[in-house]
């Protein structure tokens, strides 16, 4: 099959234009933000992290960057943005904030909301070691196809919750990051044929 690829003028439209699909309510107390960030090019891209090694949480995964919000941040996108300037040395000025998606609760407690944002394709980053052990970016097309994306559902302390699993070259992608990307695919659509350029 040929490959199909989204441009960011439709992603962008769909985006402002269709509302997220409704959540059901968090139970989490403590809020987090991550940028779900997007590569700003023709055919954009998804800008994601590996969580380093040594990390207590979460080590080795792919994720968003982002994390806790703090006192001293004025919103969720502040805190999203200041995150993700402390990971990977992207200023916030950079970052030109499109919107917000519905919270997601994470295993470890938190109420995480995604803050979806454009970033430029000619963009450097530095990474913190301490935090992130590399940055790769994934074609936002290949991202939202909800066919990438098979369930398992796993028993944690006596409940039963649906987590989401997917491949990208040797990176594997599952858990809230998963989920995340998968709303947003949801709320776009899983784009038809008819709204794709072919290669």
């Amino acid at each position: 099959m040929p490959h199909l690829s989204l441009s960011l003028d439709t992603f962008l439209s769909r985006f402002q234009l269709l509302q997220p699909v409704h959540r059901k309510a968090s139970h989490n107390l403590r809020l987090a933000a991550v940028l779900v960030p997007i590569v700003k090019r023709p055919q954009p891209g998804l800008l994601l992290t590996l969580r380093a090694s040594t990390l207590r949480k979460h080590a080795g995964q792919v994720a968003f960057p982002g994390g806790a919000v703090d006192k001293s941040d004025d919103s969720l996108i502040a805190a999203a943005l200041r995150e993700t300037y402390e990971e990977i040395g992207i200023l916030p000025q950079r970052v030109e904030v499109m919107g917000i998606l519905p919270p997601v609760d994470s295993i470890s407690g938190f109420q995480v909301t995604p803050v979806v944002g454009l970033i430029p394709a000619d963009i450097a980053w530095s990474l913190s070691v301490d935090e992130v052990s590399a940055v790769f970016e994934m074609p936002l097309d290949e991202a939202l196809r909800l066919g990438r994306y098979h369930p398992l559902n796993i028993y944690r302390r006596g409940n039963e919750r649906r987590v989401w699993l997917s491949w990208y070259q040797h990176y594997f992608i599952w858990g809230m990051t998963a989920d995340i990307i998968r709303a947003l695919a949801l709320q776009i659509g899983d784009v038809p044929d008819d709204l794709f350029n072919k290669r």
